[in-house]
């Protein structure tokens, strides 16, 4: 019988409110099932929040380095379970074990990261116009945050945006995604074993609409970080602008590829399947658009589709796999209906397209990696969000239709390009409306506005830029513990 799991809040382990609840499975494995965990609703979101808000005084005015030590003592439990930790998150998410073990890898980054940059959080002064006067604007924590955090990266994820909140000194109450719970509890056994104080992180399992929308609206949360769909994203967005409510949203926003006609194609092939189909496709600002060059792209495209076809799927655990399972049945029906579309549309189906049932494959949720080419710049395949694994390739004459074309596209939070001409590489830096503009990367990570190049013919060093401070996807959260506090004005006496 599998072990049922509990919420965690005011320094309690608890059932829900209502008794009820819901089994976490295995995505690669149906009968697999994880753990039962709390089906939650509004009455377990208001004793969370009401516990955070009682622990704020203690915790929002504990110094920032005993805060800090507390991260960085989380940050040394993750390395020595590293092993175990990522196997649970393969088993539960599904993502294969080198993924897990690099999603890991992350987290223990950013959490020292983090722990270093609350020690230095500090206020600034400015000059006024009055000579007697002296302006100070000090940071101070803004109270109950609420943290929804997503399934793609249930672990890193959640430390973006936990880790910031503790570090400035609020509260918070963590309700993680449905499809990954178990390992958001171990992360919250883990703080609490670091020394977090009890209260400071409650722990609400449950549904979106039950659990989730009634702590977005909950009127003593000060602000809410959610990770996610666009759809419920603007739903967040709008029910926090009509309570004037701090919010910070991440929509997983996915991109495209630029591969120009002087491109390496070696480099540009792994670099575009790595980042199309990484996850299985349901990748944190992947790439699945491969904007090619018209010159080149019937060789590109028959080498990607060969190179498609030759990957491995199956449970992530297996050494032998290459692609993992999607997350949920619900998930595999939305891409299968996807590539529907694409047919209807006349896009041309070059491989894949079916959920794949074959062997030990038929007890998870599997689909077979897919590629489309006569993909036009009207086809819906270019524009909504597939996640899953599916490329989409599209020819274009030259660097300034593929300019128009990837800004033309809604979800742009990073675009890759790979050609040898340095000009070009950064004319495409300036002209790319996109969070991060990778040309030649060794990675695709990231979504802070930067840029890194490598120019050159392959076997030259060429012309390096630096890369991120850090390494994958802590970067993209290196500077938003600002974004948990606020600014107090603290006018001198008499002024």
């Amino acid at each position: 019988m599998a072990e049922r799991f509990r919420n965690y809040i005011d320094g309690k382990w608890t059932d829900a409110s209502s008794d009820a609840t819901f089994d976490n499975i295995n995505p690669a494995n149906r009968s697999d099932v994880l753990g039962v965990f709390p089906r939650s609703d509004h009455r377990d979101v208001d004793r969370a929040v009401e516990a955070a808000r009682a622990r704020f005084s203690v915790w929002g005015r504990m110094p920032a380095t005993r805060r800090a030590d507390i991260l960085y003592g989380a940050a040394g439990i993750l390395v020595d379970r590293k092993a175990d930790l990522a196997a649970l998150l393969t088993r539960e998410m599904g993502k294969v074990l080198p993924e897990a073990s690099q999603e890991l890898d992350d987290c223990i980054s950013l959490l020292r990261y983090i722990a270093g940059e609350g020690c230095r959080f500090g206020g600034a002064i400015a000059s006024r116009e009055h000579p007697d006067a002296l302006a100070m604007a000090l940071p101070v924590p803004l109270g109950v945050a609420a943290v929804i955090s997503h399934w793609a990266f249930p672990l890193a994820g959640a430390l973006w945006q936990l880790a910031p909140a503790l570090a400035a000194g609020n509260t918070v109450v963590f309700k993680p995604a449905e499809d990954a719970p178990l390992i958001a509890t171990r992360l919250v056994e883990i703080l609490l074993e670091a020394g977090l104080p009890a209260g400071t992180l409650n722990l609400v399992h449950g549904l979106g609409e039950e659990a989730g929308a009634p702590l977005v609206r909950h009127p003593d949360v000060a602000l809410v970080s959610f990770a996610g769909s666009p759809a419920v994203g603007r739903e967040t967005a709008i029910a926090c602008a009509a309570e004037q409510r701090r919010v910070s949203l991440d929509l997983g926003e996915m991109s495209a590829v630029l591969v120009l006609e002087d491109a390496d194609p070696d480099a540009a092939l792994d670099g575009a399947v790595r980042a199309a189909l990484a996850i299985s496709g349901q990748r944190w600002r992947g790439a699945t658009r491969l904007l090619v060059h018209r010159k080149i792209i019937k060789e590109f495209t028959e080498r990607v589709v060969a190179r498609v076809q030759a990957l491995r799927f199956g449970d992530g655990m297996l050494t032998t796999t290459d692609l993992g399972p999607i997350i949920n049945d619900a998930h595999l029906k939305r891409i299968h209906g996807q590539t529907r579309i694409g047919l209807r549309e006349g896009g041309k189906l070059l491989c894949g397209g079916e959920i794949w049932r074959e062997g030990d494959c038929k007890r998870g949720c599997f689909y077979a990696p897919t590629v489309f080419g006569d993909v036009t710049p009207k086809m819906r395949l270019l524009h909504d969000e597939v996640a899953g694994p599916t490329m989409v390739v599209v020819p274009v004459s030259g660097l300034e239709e593929a300019l128009a074309l990837a800004n033309a596209v809604r979800h742009r939070l990073v675009a890759p390009v790979y050609t040898r001409d340095p000009s070009r590489g950064f004319r495409a830096i300036d002209g790319l409306r996109a969070g991060t503009v990778a040309v030649n990367p060794p990675t695709v990570d990231g979504a802070s506005r930067s840029a890194w190049a490598k120019f050159g013919r392959p076997g030259t060093s060429g012309l390096d830029g630096a890369a991120p401070p850090l390494t994958g996807f802590a970067d993209w959260k290196a500077a938003t513990i600002d974004s948990f506090a606020k600014r107090q004005p603290i006018p001198r006496e008499g002024h």
